[in-house]
């Protein structure tokens, strides 16, 4: 075991990016909204940027000038495009499912910390229902406060009753490692999503990997 995560017994996973490979589908469906509600196109940089954070909080950097009808447009855009989505083209990393089953079955509690909307996160869920039975617990933004604010662990540690020095937050974005630092939990990156070791590291990551698959090898 890796000494950095000796005594870590919750493992909190982030979902885009760093469970699910649906980078391209979530930027394919906010150029959809944006053109849905009559807007340019912000482009995939800008939307990968705000990858991660709550819809509300995405709209505030992508659309600062939008009135409350055309957010209201926008958003509209975004769950009809993302609620037809198919399950096959938001597939899970390789290797996820197995991981994860291997670290409950190894003793860790398993929650999520996600930018989705509890409605986006069940859909997903209910369509990898393997990994879904994994998971004692998540938190979404449209429900506690989007990354980078701390509230979304705070609220983990309060319902697994542990302290921040228990628990790990593996994430693929800076408002990932942000919000673990914020909270006080163990920063853990990985580069299969957004962000790159750079600015994983200079956001407080202890420590970054290829994808989930080798945080086995670093906890067991």
């Amino acid at each position: 075991m890796n000494p950095v995560l000796q005594d870590r017994r919750l493992i909190i996973f982030d979902w885009d990016g760093t469970l699910m490979d649906s980078i391209p589908t979530i930027c394919r469906c906010l150029a959809h909204a944006f053109a849905y509600a009559g807007l340019a196109d912000r482009g995939e940089e800008q939307y990968k940027e705000i990858i991660g954070l709550g819809l509300g909080d995405a709209l505030a950097v992508l659309a600062p000038d939008a009135d409350e009808n055309l957010r209201s447009r926008i958003l509209e855009g975004y769950r009809n495009c993302f609620f037809a989505t198919p399950a096959v083209d938001m597939p899970l990393f390789p290797g996820v499912e197995q991981t994860v089953i291997a670290l409950a079955e190894a003793g860790f509690q398993i929650a999520v910390a996600t930018g989705k909307a509890r409605r986006g996160l069940d859909k997903v869920l209910r369509e990898n229902p393997h990994l879904a039975a994994c998971i004692s617990a998540s938190r979404c933004a449209d429900e506690t406060r989007s990354k980078p604010d701390p509230l979304m662990l705070e609220q983990l540690l309060d319902h697994y009753a542990l302290a921040p020095e228990a628990a790990v937050m593996v994430g693929d974005t800076v408002h990932d490692m942000e919000m673990a630092v914020a909270a006080g939990v163990l920063p853990l990156g990985v580069l299969c999503g957004v962000h790159d070791t750079q600015r994983l590291t200079k956001a407080g990551a202890a420590l970054c990997l290829p994808d989930p698959r080798f945080l086995l090898r670093e906890v067991l």
